[in-house]
């Protein structure tokens, strides 16, 4: 289990106790405020701790989604524009406007661990928003496994989406020319 540093603070009450936990390897310090019971934690599952309010969103979307086999060089956390600046250069920041940023919002469970991530609809309408930049050959392998994905998607949801965003209508023509 992981725990930050208030919690852990909770459990031992006092920096004197976290160190000796830590000494008798009760307890393992994963980076600066994360704890762990065990000595080796997942990535995502530190990320998700250190940032609950996070929710993955571009080239991170769409990995997870597994629409490419691209690593994103960087972990693409979308965040309220009112939250904290994340100062990590592990991880590309996405500040957004709050109805936008619940948008499409929803938890999956990838490698046994629980993301944030916005939906496979949202994620769409993002790879449509941005497509000038993608690199072309990422942004053909995605829309190519989106259009296996065709039948399963739900265009009332993306039609629903759409209304928050301003251009659309645009967003929705080259939808249906590149998907459906």
């Amino acid at each position: 289990m992981l725990y930050n540093h208030s919690e852990i603070k909770n459990k031992y009450k006092s920096t004197y106790q976290i160190r000796k936990a830590l000494e008798n390897k009760e307890i393992y310090k994963i980076e600066k405020g994360i704890y762990s019971d065990v000595p080796s934690v997942h990535y995502l599952a530190v990320i998700m701790k250190k940032y609950p309010y996070g929710v993955f969103t571009s080239y991170s979307a769409y990995y997870y989604h597994n629409l490419t086999d691209v690593i994103p060089d960087k972990i693409y956390l979308a965040t309220d524009r009112n939250n904290r600046m994340i100062s990590s250069n592990k991880i590309k920041q996405v500040r957004m406007k709050e109805e936008l940023y619940n948008l499409g919002k929803t938890e999956i469970d990838y490698e046994g661990i629980k993301i944030n991530i916005y939906d496979k609809e949202r994620t769409l309408i993002d790879l449509a928003r941005n497509k000038n930049q993608i690199g072309y050959d990422l942004y053909k392998e995605i829309i190519s496994n989106y259009r296996k994905l065709a039948d399963s998607l739900d265009t009332q949801k993306i039609e629903e989406y759409l209304q928050y965003f301003v251009n659309g209508d645009k967003i929705f023509e080259i939808i249906q020319d590149e998907v459906f």
